[in-house]
Parts: structure tokens; C-alpha cells; sequence
């Protein structure tokens, strides 16, 4: 619905759209509904994303989306040669679409060289965004800023919603919900991946322990612990993770540390699945456990209840967004940092001190409100290994 904005964007004018989000896998699965409420909104304009190529997947499939265009994180590696034509390939197909909009939903850089060459009729960026260096050079090629809260949290589904507000459009709330769509492929590879491994839709739980960034996860032991409950409790685990070395590391800690009757029921698909597949894998689970992390988005987007540990990061700002979830988090006083770890070093207290038993406390109350009982919270684990 259109709000009477003096200055709002009048849709009917507007064709088509270019909405960047050039962040990381879940800042951009954060920017899904961006695309829905511009569609609702406008449903006659079509509606490009520009995202980094690795984070693509997280919106392929989306409905709203009539085609997304990426940059290669690769380029700058590639000589100035090749990234020259790359970036002129990438130009020249930006140009063509001849945008009437442009929605630039991060603080990058590039949102000024993309507002100055494509120079639509309308343009919105963060404040924060044109509160860089050259921000004369910013307030006079986009033509509305949103404003972002400087002292309070907000969710960041919200933050990105935020733009088309500013621009007239109040989203409706059935058009804030993460999107992501597997599609056909990747249910049938998590179908047969799942098949193979005697696991039936909504039998178990996945448990995702990793992070890209290492002062979000909790200790290898304490996620051994919790599996040990889990499986003690009747339910088997799915365990996945990224390809990353040190993400696999972590995993590797975690089956070593089980006593070989609970790692017979966990199934280990660490570095085996695509984002999409990942997705399928996590639409079947009963439940998602899992640090503040791309998949614990992933597991919002297709509906599947989630508990998150969180430690130095906002629940508040990146918190499970429109599903039934627990949040797991310490009362240390200085939390949330956003430190990456305690004074910069890697490790978060505020995370690697919270106890099995408020997690796995957490995860039954979250079954139990499916109708799945799982084992009592209290007593030690014994399918640890010794």
C-alpha cells in the first residue's frame, strides 16, 4: 500500500527496478522481501537484483524477481585486463535495462558509480550511505535517503524494508517473510540424500554448529553434548555445514567426540550440499539449531523452527525473522558487542559459556510445542565418548 508521501516514488511511472544488496549470504536472504513488496506494490514493473555471484543462489527462484545480475568477489584477483571487461560486460547489461529505480540497500561504494551511470529517475540509499566521504557527491545523484535507528536495534528485514517506505510503499506483513525457493533439483537431491539414509521428512533435527565467522560458534564438546541429548531423546541428527576447512574442522571435532551408538544416528552432510539443497535439507527438518548464521536464516525462509545461539551479535537486529524460534544467549552486561570475540580475540565468552542445558532446555520446549517430546533436560549426556 502506497503511504502520502510528499516526494513518494508514483509507481505507476515506474517500469523497472534494480535492487542491490551486495553483502553476504544472509544480509542478502534478509533483503528477499524487498523484491515482494515491490512487486505487490507493483506488480507491472520488473523487478533485478545485483548481488556478489556466491550469494546468488539465496535469491534464485525468487517469484518477484525477473533476473539478477552479480559481480565475481574473483574479479579484483583476475588482472586489470579481464576485470576491466568483466565490469564493462556487467555495465553495459545494467544500462540496458534502462532502470527507472534504483534501491541500494548497502553502504558500498559502487551504489554511487551505479546511480551516476544508470541515473534513473528515482533513487534510495541509507543515510548512513551517503554519510561517507564524498556525501555532497551522494546527496545530489539519489533523490531519497531512509533513515536507520542510531541508538536502539532493529530488525534488519525491517532495515532493508525500510527503503520502500521512504519511497511511499508500506509493505504489507504478509510481504515480509524471507523467501527462498530450492527449486525442483535440489529437492530431489535432498530427497534422495535423505532416502538413502533411512531419514523421512521431519524425522529428525539439523543441527548447523558453523559460522564463516569463528567468535559466533560454540565450543565442539558443548555440540557434542547436545547431539548426545538429542539422539538419547529418540530423534536423529542431521549435521551440516560449509566446505570450509575450519568449518569442517568443527565438525570433525563434534563426530569424534560422540560414542559410536549416537554417532551412528547422526548423518554428516558437512560440505556436501549446495545453498539450495542446504535449503531442502533444512525445509524437511523438524527443528534447526544453529549460531546467528546464514542457515539459521535459510531455516526462517522455509518456515522450519529454529533455536539460535547468540553471543557479541544482535538477536534483536539478526534473530530468526517471522518463524517459531528460541533464542539461547548469555546476561553478560556487555553483550551485544558486535566485537568479532573479547577484546578482538577471536573467542566469545558471552557464547562459549552458555550450558548444554539451557540449549537443549530450549530445543524441547520448541518440540513440545509440535507435539514431539524429546529426553529430560537435566542429567548428564551419555553419548559422549569418554
Amino acid at each position: 500500500m502506497s503511504s502520502p508521501l510528499p516526494d513518494a516514488v508514483p509507481l505507476s511511472e515506474v517500469r523497472r527496478v534494480l535492487v542491490t544488496k551486495l553483502r553476504h549470504h544472509g544480509d542478502v536472504l534478509l533483503a528477499s522481501p524487498v523484491f515482494t513488496a515491490l512487486k505487490s506494490a507493483a506488480p507491472h514493473a520488473g523487478i533485478d537484483a545485483l548481488v556478489y555471484a556466491d550469494t546468488a543462489p539465496m535469491l534464485e527462484g525468487h517469484p518477484a524477481i525477473d533476473r539478477i545480475h552479480t559481480i565475481d568477489r574473483g574479479w579484483k584477483h583476475q588482472g586489470v585486463v579481464r576485470r576491466w571487461s568483466a565490469e564493462r560486460a556487467l555495465a553495459r547489461a545494467l544500462a540496458s535495462r534502462g532502470y527507472d529505480l534504483l534501491v541500494h540497500l548497502t553502504e558500498h561504494p559502487r551504489g554511487l558509480a551505479l546511480a551516476r551511470r544508470l541515473a534513473p529517475r528515482w533513487s534510495v540509499t541509507s543515510e548512513r550511505a551517503a554519510g561517507r566521504s564524498a556525501s555532497w557527491l551522494w546527496r545530489r545523484t539519489y533523490t531519497h535517503f531512509y533513515r536507520l535507528p542510531r541508538a536502539t536495534e532493529r530488525p534488519m528485514a525491517e532495515q532493508n524494508l525500510d527503503a520502500l517506505r521512504r519511497i511511499g510503499i508500506e509493505p504489507a506483513g504478509s510481504d515480509r517473510a524471507l523467501v527462498m525457493v530450492p527449486g525442483a533439483e535440489a529437492e530431489r537431491r535432498a530427497d534422495a540424500l535423505l532416502r538413502e539414509r533411512g531419514l523421512a521428512r521431519g524425522a529428525y533435527v539439523q543441527f548447523h554448529p558453523g559460522s564463516r565467522w569463528t567468535f559466533k560458534c560454540w565450543p565442539a564438546d558443548r555440540c557434542a553434548e547436545l547431539i548426545a541429548r538429542v539422539v538419547a531423546g529418540g530423534l536423529p541428527v542431521v549435521l551440516t555445514g560449509a566446505p570450509d576447512p575450519r568449518e569442517r574442522a568443527i565438525a570433525v571435532a563434534i563426530l569424534g567426540a560422540l560414542a559410536p551408538d549416537t554417532a551412528a544416528r547422526v548423518v554428516d552432510l558437512g560440505g556436501a550440499l549446495t545453498l539450495r539443497e542446504l535449503a531442502a535439507v533444512t525445509a524437511r527438518a523438524r527443528a534447526f539449531v544453529g549460531v546467528d548464521s546464514a542457515p539459521m536464516h535459510i531455516a526462517a525462509a522455509v518456515g522450519t523452527p529454529a533455536v539460535a545461539l547468540f553471543g557479541p551479535t544482535s538477536e534483536i537486529a539478526w534473530g530468526p525473522w517471522r518463524v517459531e524460534h528460541r533464542i539461547v544467549a548469555s546476561a553478560h552486561p556487555c553483550r551485544p558487542c558486535g566485537q568479532d570475540g573479547c577484546g578482538g580475540g577471536k573467542v566469545s565468552e558471552c557464547l562459549t559459556t552458555l550450558p548444554v542445558e539451557r540449549v537443549h532446555a530450549a530445543l524441547a520446549e520448541l518440540l513440545e510445542s509440535a507435539g514431539t517430546a524429546v529426553a529430560p533436560a537435566d542429567g548428564p549426556p551419555t553419548g559422549v565418548a569418554p
